[in-house]
Order: structure tokens, then sequence, then C-alpha cells
């Protein structure tokens, strides 16, 4: 039993933010003691007190409650309390008694706590090791800050999010054609930039009908929680500061600038057009980076650019980063084109008749790439441009070679390399289309002509309802996707379909919450369900992946093409693995037919993606309109065929006009395979969960299994914590397999970069968890009866974010073993070999032994941090060696470039060699720090 005194000092075990505790009385097998630091006041059972006597040595330097400090010299104790006699600053002998110790004294670091008995278990300085080498190993991972989206590992995605967003600065214009993802790409960008921490204020700016669309995307595939700011947000801040002036009697202040206080935002186009204000505001917040969507509406022209792009000019001269998202060059129009370009270099695209003049002066060299794309034969004229453009010494042999059996195809594909190098605007604009991206499905039309007449008031009554009954009886077990123009036709086709027939549904439209529409979608998605049909409005559907259906049923049609696509593209995504059946539902002599045959007969739009739809659709509007008022079926064959005719040479045209050597350059596919395969890799060796497994163990999280790869997650009734990391009350599912997140997105995907692992990882290394421990261990070299010192170093070194020094040195874990004799074991007996014995201790004799050895084990400390000094020499040495050859080889290479590519700017390369020596500077400042101890004894 303890021997607790009136007057001691001791320290909780499993509280010992209390500080210092004074123990105030000791009787009837009680301890009662004062934590003075935070007037808490605690009774214990004498013999199982979680307390540990509080005694410094000699050496150390304590601080008293005044502040004043002396290192101790000696140590005498009278009737069981301490009295402490050492000097002060000033070289003065000075008597402390162990109550007057300041009663803040905490034990955080790890040879304190050690010495002071407040031990962790075993497995928690496992933890605590592992995840300094997790966290070493995603520093260092060449596709860091790509881990984390819920996305599939698409080639061009991934090339496009892993070049530009390791830019310094990246000003880029996305103009994928439908359907390849460049809300995605501008996703994937941002979340490697934050990730990585070379962007923190983000801007985005879409279509109002777009608002939610991108909400869903930024939050469900990067867990990136954007902020939309409209005139209604402004207004309610700016009233609740006018309630609290008038409440404290002040004067009003100028309107609140809202964009100051969010770091991610969202905004719409309108919302800066209905308020011109507002675009002043935006531009004094400041951005590291904006992205703007559908960026071909913004109007211009030399003479008269719209308000809208002029904010967006300001927007692009204030804010580094700049990315637009729009249609494809060839539908854009030359002056529609240039204007995105001049937003995003205004210094290289100043003049419109320059930019054409330019073009022209490349076309010889464009005509030559196609030839080498078709492998045709070079002319004279384009075999002299490439003369002209390249000024590189292999070339004339690169061009001999062509003609070569042997060697025409190695010389070919350098050449096209060469070329690529040198492309004009390959830099800033990135487009690839369907020719180039491989893995769409194939698509079956269905058309249902019906007789009657639509009833809008009972869905019963409408002959499409019938239609509807049989065809999910004739799925079977398919699961099919309905979407329907309005949220009140999508509300009462599930009412009508549950109350008269018995079938269940999913309904998912704007009305509804995001936690509304998950749980639709989960009830939807989850195969054991009874819901075989998700029925969707149109803007319900937006932002969501139902790529594990594949029959599409479409109760209405819209009248623009691009939104018919958009419904289709629903299930038409790459990597789904089933032909997509189109069902449509019609009534005869009804507008939907016309639509339907117009669609179907006159643009092929259902069986494949018509890329000249839309213009078609704008080019015949009036005549669409006028025949659908008049269902006027007699002119409809002869709407056909003009359809027919102009879509045919519109899609010839755009055909003609594509830049094959920019979808090349918008996606290198050997390059985009390398980052591929290592996510791939990482994902099957990370064995992730088992590591999340040892952190919910060591916190109190209960895990459950749900299925194959999946996992309930919810707070334990014993959390050592008040709040783990992005776990709600009523906890989460989630997933580590990727293929289930993408069809699941009611589950959480946990990746290496999801915030719950980032988290719960910060959590581990910022706290006291498992910085010491004690443990029994067998190694077949150890003598029993033996004690170690295994010591845990960290060498880092603090350094802006935008230098990425982690991808050189980052935060590692060095590893020290000293034997009792003081010798250095480190590299005799491996980490991984220290086998747990399995034998409790009796703690009361482990604390004794340690303080009796406090003098010997101090000095085994100076001989792990000489070992771990040495080493951290030899990692600063390699990490310098390494930064100055990757930097230096990526200097040379953009020297290399900007002479033939001016979309390469002097100030990239200035920033590349200052970025040289300040990361320089930073490893050679590298520090270490004692991170934790464990004090090991042979069995």
């Amino acid at each position: 039993m303890e021997n607790f005194i009136p007057g001691q000092r001791w320290i909780s075990n499993t509280e010992s933010e209390l500080g210092l505790g004074l123990i105030l009385e000791a009787a009837y097998n009680r301890v009662t003691v004062l934590f003075l630091a935070t007037g808490e006041k605690r009774i214990y059972a004498r013999d199982n007190a979680p307390l540990t006597r509080v005694k410094f040595s000699p050496g150390e330097t304590i601080e008293a409650i005044d502040g004043s400090k002396i290192t101790v010299q000696s140590v005498s104790e009278n009737n069981g309390v301490i009295t402490y006699i050492g000097r002060n600053k000033a070289g003065k002998e000075v008597r402390m008694e162990e109550m007057e110790l300041n009663h803040h004294i905490q034990f955080n670091n790890p040879q304190d706590r050690l010495f002071t008995g407040q031990f962790d278990p075993p497995s928690w300085f496992s933890l605590r090791y592992d995840t300094w080498r997790r966290l070493r190993e995603h520093h260092q991972s060449p596709v860091k800050g790509l881990m984390g989206g819920r996305t599939s590992l698409i080639a061009h995605q991934i090339y496009i999010a892993h070049e530009c967003a390791n830019r310094l600065a990246p000003r880029i214009m996305l103009a994928d054609e439908v359907g390849l993802g460049k809300t995605i790409e501008a996703g994937m960008i941002l979340h490697h930039r934050l990730i990585n921490g070379l962007s923190v204020r983000i801007l985005i700016i879409v279509p109002e009908t777009l608002l939610h669309q991108w909400l869903v995307e930024m939050l469900r595939r990067f867990n990136l929680r954007f902020s939309i700011v409209d005139e209604e947000r402004c207004r309610n801040v700016n009233l609740e500061n006018e309630l609290a002036d008038e409440e404290f009697d002040e004067e009003p202040l100028e309107d609140e600038n809202v964009f100051v206080n969010e770091q991610l935002v969202l905004c719409s186009q309108s919302f800066f057009s209905r308020y011109p204000n507002r675009r002043k505001q935006a531009l004094e917040a400041g951005w590291d980076m904006a992205i703007v969507d559908e960026a071909h509406h913004l109007e211009w022209s030399e003479a008269n650019p719209s308000p809208e792009y002029l904010f967006v000019e300001q927007l692009g001269l204030h804010t580094p980063s700049l990315i637009l998202l729009t249609a494809t060059p060839e539908q854009l129009g030359k002056e529609s084109h240039f204007a995105r370009l001049r937003l995003l270099d205004p210094d290289r695209f100043y003049s419109y008749s320059r930019y054409l003049e330019d073009e022209k002066h490349f076309e010889p060299v464009a005509n030559a790439a196609r030839a080498l794309l078709a492998e045709e034969t070079l002319t004279d004229e384009a075999a002299a441009a490439l003369r002209a453009l390249v000024k590189d010494d292999n070339v004339e042999g690169l061009l001999k070679n062509l003609n070569n059996p042997e060697k025409s195809a190695h010389a070919r594909a350098q050449l096209i390399n060469v070329l690529l190098d040198h492309h004009g605007t390959g830099r800033i604009l990135f487009r690839n289309s369907r020719h180039t991206v491989q893995g769409f499905p194939d698509r079956e039309r269905y058309g249902y002509v019906l007789e009657g007449r639509e009833n809008r008031d009972d869905p019963e009554q409408d002959p499409r309802f019938g239609w509807l009954v049989d065809t999910i009886k004739r799925f079977g077990g398919d699961k099919a996707l309905l979407i329907c123009k309005k949220a009140q036709t999508a509300i009462d086709l599930e009412q009508t379909l549950r109350n008269r027939t018995g079938i269940a549904a999913a309904v998912f439209h704007e009305g509804m919450t995001i936690i509304e529409r998950d749980r639709a979608a989960a009830y939807f998605a989850d195969q054991e369900s009874s819901a075989r049909l998700l029925i969707c409005s149109e803007i319900g559907s937006e932002g969501r992946n139902f790529q594990f259906v594949h029959q599409l049923i479409l109760w209405d049609l819209p009248v623009n093409p691009d939104l018919l696509q958009q419904r289709i593209g629903r299930l038409d995504r790459i990597g789904q693995k089933h032909i997509i059946g189109i069902h449509v539902p019609y009534l005869r002599g009804s507008e939907q037919e016309l639509l339907f045959r117009w669609y179907d007969e006159g643009l092929n739009a259902f069986r494949h993606n018509n890329s000249a739809a839309q213009h078609v659709a704008d080019e015949l509007a009036a005549e669409l309109d006028a025949l659908l008022a008049a269902r006027d079926f007699d002119l409809l064959d002869g709407f056909i065929a003009k359809t027919r005719e102009r879509s045919a040479a519109i899609e010839a045209e755009l055909h003609q006009g594509r830049d094959q050597l920019l979808e090349l350059n918008s996606c290198r596919k050997d390059i985009a395979d390398k980052y591929i395969d290592a996510l791939q890799r990482y994902e099957r060796e990370s064995h992730l969960w088992q590591y999340m497994e040892d952190v919910f163990d060591s916190y109190g999280v209960d895990t459950e299994f749900h299925s194959p790869d999946c996992f309930i997650v919810k707070p334990g009734d014993h959390l050592r914590i008040s709040h783990f990391p992005s776990l709600s009350e009523d906890g989460m599912t989630a997933t580590i397999n990727r293929s289930i997140a993408l069809a699941r997105e009611d589950f959480q995907f946990l990746t290496m970069e999801h915030p719950m692992v980032l988290g719960a990882m910060d959590l581990v290394i910022s706290s006291e968890t498992g910085n010491a421990s004690i443990n029994v261990v067998r190694h077949p070299d150890l003598k029993a009866g033996q004690f170690l010192l295994e010591c845990l170093f960290v060498a880092e070194c603090s350094a802006p974010p935008e230098l990425q020094i982690g991808r050189f040195l980052p935060p590692t874990p060095i590893r020290v073993l000293i034997g009792q004799n003081k010798q250095d074991l480190t590299d005799t007996v491996d980490y991984d070999d220290l086998i747990d014995a399995g034998i409790t201790f009796d703690k009361g004799k482990i604390v004794a032994f340690i303080n009796n050895q406090r003098h010997h084990l101090t000095q085994m400390l100076g001989v792990a941090e000489q070992r771990a000094q040495s080493d951290k020499h030899a990692l600063v040495q390699h990490a310098a060696q390494e930064m100055l050859g990757s930097l230096a080889e990526e200097i040379k290479r953009m020297m290399r470039l900007q002479k033939v590519n001016p979309s390469i700017k002097p100030e990239e390369i200035e920033h590349l060699k200052e970025m040289t020596l300040l990361a320089h500077d930073n490893i050679e400042s590298a520090e270490l720090k004692l991170d934790a101890v464990r004090f090991l004894i042979t069995h």
C-alpha cells in the first residue's frame, strides 16, 4: 500500500492534464488529492489509486508557484515530504519545499512520463511508431494528393490532376468532351493542392443550376466542405451584425465581407451578375485559386467585353491560380476560344489578330503531327516546318529514319514526343475526347408508343404508369433509374407505386436535404433492399453516380440535347460493365413522340454521344419550337432529314478541327499508368484498416464487421477523448474498397487522405499516446533479466508548404536501441524481432527501479541521442542530394522548353531556382526531437 502523506505532490496517471496534485488527507483507506491548477478534488482508494509520486533528481530544473526556477543539486526528505536544494539563475542557493512546486507542471515529454510512471500499453508505442512510418511513406509517395478521391482510376483524369496540381500556380483550361469528367479533374487538382498545402483559399463560380452538383461532388468525392455564399447569406450575416450593434449601442459598421470568413467558397455566376457590389468584396477577399465552370458563357469581344467576363478577368489578375472549365475548343469558335486563353495568360494572348497569325504559322506543324499520328509520309513542307520549329540536332536524323522500315516506328514516336514538348497551348489547354478515351459502354434504345392521354392529377390513370409497372416486373432483379423533369412528378410516382401496386421505390429530388438523399441512394444501392427503382427529378440526379445500374427510364424528354446527354451520363460512364438500356415511353401524337423521333432519327442521340447535337439544336431552335407547338407530324420527316444533314456536316467540321496533338498531350498514358499502378499498389499493400483498428482500439472507438471490406464505426462507451476526428455520434459505415465506394456513396471511403485518417494520425503524434511505455520482451540474442531503452526520435524540418520538403525529407522516425551497458544494439536487434512476452509486472516496483536507475538511464538516453544525431546527419545529406538532383533536372527541362514554348514564363524558372535554395537551407536546418521511449525487460 502506498504511503500517502499530506503535503506530498503526486500526479494522476489517467488525468495528467490536471497538473500536480497535493495530498490533503490519507485516512480510512482513502486518499484525498487537490489539483490546485484546476481546482479539482479527487478521492481514491489507497490500495489502487492511479497516482504517481513526483520526485525530481539532481540536475533537473524545477519551477515554483511564483515562476522562479532552480536547478536541483540535492534532495532531502523529512517525514515523507521532500525539500529540493538548488541554485537559481543568479547562482544563489535556494531551498524549495515540494508544496511550493508550480501546480501547472505536466509531464508530457517521454522521459518525464517514464520516470513518473505514466506508462501507456506497449501497443500504443507500436501505434505511434507505425503512425510516423506511415506519414513518412505518404509524404514521399509520388501519388500524394491523388489517393483520397472517390473516383475511378482513369488515365486522363489522373494525368491532368498530377500534371497541373504540382505547378507553381496552375492556370489552365479543362475542355474535355461531355462525360469525361471535367468537374472530377478540377476536384482532383483542388484536393491535391489542399492536401499538399499548396493552396488554402479557393473560390468556385458555377452556373446557378450546377451549384448543388458542385457542392455534392466536392463533398462526396473529395471530402471538401464548400460553403455556398449567396445574397441571402450576406444579408443575414449583416443583419445579425446590425442587431448586435443595436444591443450594445454601437455605431453600425459597413457590410461585413462574408468571403473573408470562409476558406472554400462556392458561388453562382448569376449572384455576381445581380449584385455587382459582391464582386468587389470577392476580389478584396483574396484567393489562392479560382475555378470558373461553363466559362464559354462569358461573352467577350475586343470592343465590348461583358461585365461577367471583366469580373473573371479581374479575379484572374488578383489570383495566382485560375482553372476554366469550358466546352471543347472546336465548339467555341476561334474568337471565343481566344477570349478564354486571354484570361489565363493575358501577356501572351494580348491580341486576337496576333493569335490568328500565330495559329497560321503553327498549321504546318499541326499537319505534320496529324501525318505522324496517322503513320503517313511527311510532306516536304511539313518536314521543313518541323525543322524550323524544333531547335534540336536529332530532328534531322529522326526525319531520315522515318523512311527506314526498322527505325521508322521509334523515329515517329520520338518526333511526336518532341512536338508534344513544343506544343503551343499544351501547358494551358487540356482536351480529351471519346475518340481517344476508351471504356464507355454500348447503348441500346427502346421506344414504346402508347395510346391515351397524359393525366397529371392521377398518375395511375396515365397510360405510362401501367407500362412502368409491367416494365419493372419484366426487369426482374435488375434495378432501374427513372428520371423526370419535376420533383412533384417523382414524388407522385413513388407514392402511387407504393400505395397502389406495393412496388418499393426510392425517390430523389432537389427538395430533399443531402442526408435524405444519402438515405434514399443507400436504400436503392443496397442489393438486399426491396427497392428496384430510383425515381429522380432533373436536378435531383445531378452529381450522383448510379453506375451500378444499367436500365434507364426517361419518363419525359427535355428539349435540350445537352440535358438529355447529362441524363444518360448518370449511367454512361467509363467503367460501366453492362450495355445501357434506354427506355422511353411516349403517347401517340404527343410532343414527346416528336422529341423522341427527332433525337432518335435526326441526332441518333440515344445510341451515341453526338457532339454536334447542341449546335444543331441552337441553329434549328425556332423551327423545333414551332413544330412542337403545332405538333405537326407532316413536317417532321423533312425536319429530321434537315437535322441529319446539319448534324453530319457539323460533326465532320468538328472532327476536322480536332487537334490530335493536343489530345495526345492531354493524356500521356505511359505516365498516367505509372501513377495508377502506384495507387493500386498502395491500396493493396497499405493494410489501412488494420492500422485504423489499432487506432480505434486505443481511443475507445467501436467497430463492427458489415460486409467484406466494409465496417461500421461508432463512438464507444469508453471513448478516451470527447470527439474522435470526423466521427459523428451516430457513427458511420466505411469501406476501404474503391469499387464499393463508387457504388455506395453513403459509405465513407477510407484512404490515407480521408479527414478521419489524417485526423487520427495527428491525434496520435500530437498527443502523449504511446510516448512512454514498458514492455517485457523475448529475443533469441538477448539474455533474460536485462533492461534496454528503445528510443524513437523524429527528424523534421519546418518549411513553407510550397517547398514540398516532404518529398525529400519528411518527418522521419529514427529508432535507437541501447543496452543496459550503454551498447548500441540498433543494428543487431530489429524492432519487429522483439516479441511481447505477455508477462505482467508490478508497476510500483518497476517505477522504483527506474528511479533508482535514473542517472544511468539518462546516460543511456544521451548515447541514444548521439546515434540519432548521426543518423539524422546522414538523412539530411541524402535528402539534400535528392532535392538538388530533382530540382536541377526540372530547371534544365524548363529552360530547354522555354526556348520554343512561350507558355513557360521566366518567373517559373526563377521561382524554381529560389525554391531550390530555400529547400536546401530548410533541409540543412532539420532538427531532432525525442518522441517516445520504451523501457524493455528481457525474459
